[in-house]
């Protein structure tokens, strides 16, 4: 039980640090309340399992390659860049009648946290080396059903930190007033923005001086 909760922890510890997808559910959740916020998680979480399973699988090998880099770095620009710019230019247009109401569908939410966290070469990176060799270590001591019983803890802990960020968003729409919303809103664009800007000067870097 100790052994499943640390990787419980471990999924709540990957998530905490403030990135993209907790920008993205922050601006979600004000503008479209709790589902909007949690269904980013969810896409966010389905990219997650994805890399899992590419690590599991050995595929995930290929992506070390410097050109596939570069490319999930310029992908991941171009994702976080526009949607950084869209939140921005939606900010201003913060009003009480669509902060209580949805903006945009479910569907769309859990799009945009899927590519930004399959976009996010960082996840790779984590994926790759934590979880890597979290189930190298771990092959060696248990059998494929206690492998497949951790990983599903990592994920309960990823969900139960989106679960937080999607109702503390909630929250915060109902008990701020408007112009501190549109204040965070074009924060977390600004942040989505800041992140894009810092996965293009890393893909310029691969591309022009390695």
């Amino acid at each position: 039980m100790n052994t499943i909760l640390g990787y419980i922890i471990l999924g709540l510890s990957l998530s905490a640090p403030i990135g993209p997808i907790n920008a993205a559910q922050l601006d979600k959740g004000i503008r479209g309340g709790f589902w909007h916020a949690w269904f980013v998680g969810l896409g966010a979480i389905s990219a997650d399992i994805i890399y899992m399973i590419l690590v599991y699988l050995g595929v995930i090998h290929l992506l070390e390659t410097p050109y596939v880099k570069a490319f999930l770095w310029i992908f991941g620009f171009l994702v976080l860049v526009y949607t950084g710019i869209e939140s921005m230019k939606d900010a201003g247009k913060i009003t009480p009648a669509n902060v209580r109401g949805n903006t945009g569908s479910l569907g769309k939410s859990l799009l945009s946290g899927f590519l930004m966290s399959l976009s996010n070469p960082l996840s790779i990176l984590f994926w790759l080396g934590i979880y890597g060799s979290i189930l190298a270590e771990a092959a060696n001591e248990y059998p494929m059903r206690q492998l497949l019983i951790y990983s599903g803890a990592i994920v309960l802990g990823i969900l139960i930190w989106d679960i937080t960020m999607a109702a503390a968003s909630s929250i915060f729409r109902k008990l701020l007033t408007l112009r501190v919303l549109k204040g965070i809103s074009m924060l977390s664009g600004l942040s989505l923005v800041g992140f894009g800007i810092y996965f293009g000067v890393e893909a310029c870097r691969m591309l022009f001086f390695s």
